[in-house]
């Protein structure tokens, strides 16, 4: 529990808030930071994201960031600092969810033309539907799953991550695997 009443916090400036902060690390005084400055983190991250709820989940990840960052850095002027480091943070997301959506269209075109060059065997639709069903139910069950939701239902990696709760790299290994182990088991049926 914090020894400071909240309108004592209201009446400091950012920088004793700070200096404050520094020396307590009492999470309440960035608190007060957050509700005199989340507004203008949720229309820079809007700005860059383009969507509200994803604003409102960086802006608390640029707050939690904050808890480690004040600690290290000597700040004076707290709003152009923070403005350069949500501009920092959202630009080194954006490149992020840039290269996730750059390899899943990469795995997708891989698959793509894997399937094309399986097609190639002159085997009708209904009969390819049919062994690639047998081929997905010989699978493991989490590689099974990880590829349904993967290229049936379009998910990213993101998405499968959060409905399976599997993380990012068992993901990605499940659906490489999966893609691999089709590929053998199709071999096998034709």
């Amino acid at each position: 529990m914090n020894s400071y009443s909240n309108e004592h916090i209201r009446q400091l400036s950012d920088h004793e808030l700070i200096a404050l902060y520094k020396r307590s690390l009492d999470k309440v005084l960035v608190g007060e930071l957050y509700k005199r400055y989340s507004h203008l983190v949720l229309g820079m991250c809007i700005q860059y994201f383009k969507d509200k709820d994803t604003a409102k989940d960086i802006v608390v990840l640029i707050f939690e960031k904050l808890f480690e960052e004040l600690k290290k850095r000597e700040v004076e002027n707290f709003k152009a600092w923070l403005t350069f480091v949500v501009r920092n943070f959202c630009i080194s997301e954006l490149r992020k969810l840039q290269t996730i959506n750059q390899k899943q269209n990469l795995y997708q075109l891989d698959v793509k033309s894997d399937l094309q060059a399986e097609e190639s065997l002159e085997v009708d639709t209904d009969q390819q539907i049919e062994h690639l069903n047998v081929a997905l139910n010989e699978l493991n069950p989490l590689q099974k799953k990880c590829i349904e939701l993967f290229y049936y239902k379009n998910m990213s990696y993101a998405q499968i991550v959060e409905i399976t709760g599997y993380s990012i790299n068992e993901v990605k290994s499940y659906i490489q695997n999966g893609k691999r182990n089709l590929k053998l088991i199709l071999t096998e049926i034709k």
